[in-house]
């Protein structure tokens, strides 16, 4: 269970230099509560789209991976990010994702930036 609430906390992190640093990543409320409530909850959305639909799309790519040496692996990310903006709208969650190559971008800072929250926050059971 600490494990799953650090998982949310690095990607609630995430997402959010993300949302700081590219002006076409948004996340709207009347508020800082109810801005911090959307993060996290898209930080759960998120995480389930990367625990169940990216494994799949991973190995769907398999051999897109192999010849590209790995760098499709930004491209899955990207559309794992549109997913989860797509999904948001659905549960009217006032998160959105604009464009193909922002979703690369972010897909690389959000990747970056769990990598090293993930390394910082403790992870044990």
């Amino acid at each position: 269970m600490k494990n799953f609430v650090v998982k949310t906390i690095a990607n609630a992190g995430a997402l959010a230099v993300a949302i700081w640093l590219l002006s076409d990543i948004t996340l709207t409320g009347d508020d800082t509560w109810n801005k911090v409530l959307t993060l996290i909850l898209v930080a759960l959305l998120f995480g389930v789209v990367n625990f169940v639909v990216k494994p799949v799309v991973q190995l769907l790519t398999l051999p897109l991976f192999i010849l590209t040496l790995g760098l499709i692996t930004l491209v899955v990310n990207a559309l794992m990010l549109m997913l989860t903006s797509w999904l948001a709208d659905l549960f009217d969650l006032s998160f959105h994702v604009e464009g193909f190559w922002t979703a690369v971008l972010g897909g690389l800072i959000i990747s970056v930036v769990s990598w090293a929250l993930n390394v910082v926050l403790p992870d044990e059971d």
